[in-house]
């Protein structure tokens, strides 16, 4: 059974930075396109950034480009995602995705596996 295990959320002030990092065990993890996402309290789940399993290209939502950056560690089978000047609306619960295929998807239907989420929370 494919496991994602994300970690590294906390509480954080307005202007801190945080290191996510997620997991992946029991799935070829170089073959799959990796991504995270998040959810606010009383809103859908919205994408956030991912990258590709070959040529490792990245993909952000527009409210965190320059300031989230995610890589991944194929030796490892880790996936991170480091926030750097975070904001009150950043606030939500992170979830790592894993997704088999050459693209991303910024639908979350879309990808085949999911961890349990890590909560982070930005005060102002």
């Amino acid at each position: 059974q494919v496991q994602l295990v994300e970690s590294g959320g906390g509480l954080v002030q307005a202007g801190d930075s945080l290191r996510l990092s997620c997991a992946a065990s029991r799935l070829t993890f170089s073959s799959y396109t990796m991504g995270w996402f998040r959810q606010a309290p009383w809103k859908e789940r919205e994408f956030v950034a991912a990258i590709t399993w070959d040529d490792g290209r990245t993909y952000y939502r527009d409210s965190v480009k320059g300031r989230f950056t995610i890589s991944r560690d194929n030796a490892r089978n880790t996936v991170n995602l480091q926030m750097n000047i975070l904001k009150p609306e950043d606030t939500a619960t992170y979830y790592c995705a894993a997704r088999y295929a050459r693209t991303i998807s910024r639908s979350d239907s879309a990808w085949n596996y999911w961890g349990q989420g890590t909560q982070v929370t930005v005060s102002s």
